[in-house]
């Protein structure tokens, strides 16, 4: 194999795949990227954890002999990163050791065979549709804080997508919040199965779509393994294996008659809690929230570091009640709200919380008090 790329385009790609790559592997060959060299001038990029898959195809500069190689994608790609801007970069194969050349730069690096590195399999993706990156993106950004990380609970470490006769919606919860984004139902998403997308092909998803958010996703998928496609036929391809586990019935813990209505600015909000949370410690992460007719009283009591207290101006016209919430949560879920108003629909001191910018938002919030 011989060809040779535009460093900025070989930087690029390599930035992409070599991200799926684990820095610790028992097994040496997933350490590395397959570079497949084809004989019309393209160069095809592969890396994989057996769970997740990403393939990037590029243009090389040329193609003097075709063939497949794979190499340390982590080394590979500090090289490229390290070459000067604007140089040209040549790969060669031979005697099982890839040379890598830039100017006055060279590197020999060792490879094992194409024939050893796994291909995940993707079988049949009976349901295909397309979303506008910008849409998938901000579904993404409007979730996924609420992922649960804890392993025992496997079937909540992704983002739940599921469609109703109208709608695409997305949900993410880690049992104390619960974070749901709808869409309008794509063409083709109908019958589309329910599917938990792991974390860390979110993870990945997004960090692509940063590039491509004018375009649209082409997304895939069957109920075992899901494909988004970014950048048509020559762009990247993200394959991924699915959660294997029942997402629970999160509709039953969105409440519908809470009757008691707070609206206030949501960054003021934001920033009292993360003033008063200064004095918080582990055992004490509660913020307390005392409500009245124009203004919420935020406090934090912490028996080593003393008390906070702050006023922030509200609307507010129910019966007053003090009513406690994790302040890092709290905070999580403002940071999400753009507008210049947040709702909370509260019930009472011991009943989940709806937070919303407004009913036609896409966007909806549920936390569970804490309590004070």
């Amino acid at each position: 194999m011989k060809a040779t790329i535009e460093r900025a385009t070989l930087l690029r790609c390599l930035s992409h795949v070599q991200s799926v790559v684990e820095r610790r592997n028992t097994i040496p060959i997933l350490s590395n990227v397959l570079i497949d060299a084809a004989p019309g001038g393209s160069l095809r990029l592969m890396a994989t954890d057996l769970d997740l898959q990403v393939v990037e195809t590029m243009n090389a500069v040329s193609v003097d002999v075709p063939g497949a190689i794979t190499v340390s994608a982590h080394l590979l790609f500090d090289i490229a990163r390290k070459l000067p801007d604007g140089s040209q970069v040549s790969i060669e194969v031979a005697d099982n050791r890839m040379v890598v050349k830039a100017g006055r730069s060279r590197f020999t690096l060792p490879t094992l065979p194409r024939d050893d590195f796994p291909v995940i399999v993707e079988g049949e993706l009976p349901t295909s549709f397309e979303v506008p990156a910008a849409r998938l993106a901000e579904m993404i950004d409007r979730t996924r804080f609420a992922i649960s990380t804890e392993e025992t609970r496997y079937y909540l470490n992704g983002i739940f997508l599921h469609v109703t006769d109208e709608e695409l919606k997305a949900a993410a919860t880690d049992g104390h919040r619960l974070a749901r984004f709808t869409l309008p139902r794509p063409d083709g998403a109908e019958g589309m199965p329910d599917v938990i997308v792991p974390r860390k092909c979110v993870g990945e998803l997004r960090k692509l779509l940063e590039e491509a958010l004018d375009t649209n996703v082409q997304v895939d998928l069957s109920a075992s393994k899901v494909r988004f496609t970014l950048g048509g036929e020559d762009g990247v391809v993200l394959t991924s294996k699915l959660i294997d586990g029942t997402f629970p019935d999160y509709s039953r813990v969105i409440p519908t008659g809470n009757d008691k209505l707070l609206k206030l600015d949501p960054r003021s909000f934001f920033e009292g809690v993360d003033r008063v949370a200064t004095i918080a410690t582990e055992k004490t992460r509660a913020v307390k929230m005392a409500l009245d007719n124009d203004r919420v009283t935020l406090s934090v009591t912490s028996p080593d570091n003393g008390t906070a207290a702050e006023e922030v101006p509200a609307d507010y016209s129910s019966q007053g009640f003090e009513i406690g919430f994790n302040a890092g949560y709290l905070k999580d879920i403002l940071s999400q709200i753009d507008g210049d108003t947040v709702e909370l629909h509260l019930a009472d001191a011991g009943a989940p919380t709806l937070i919303r910018q407004n009913e036609k938002s896409a966007a909806l919030y549920v936390l569970m008090p804490m309590r004070v």
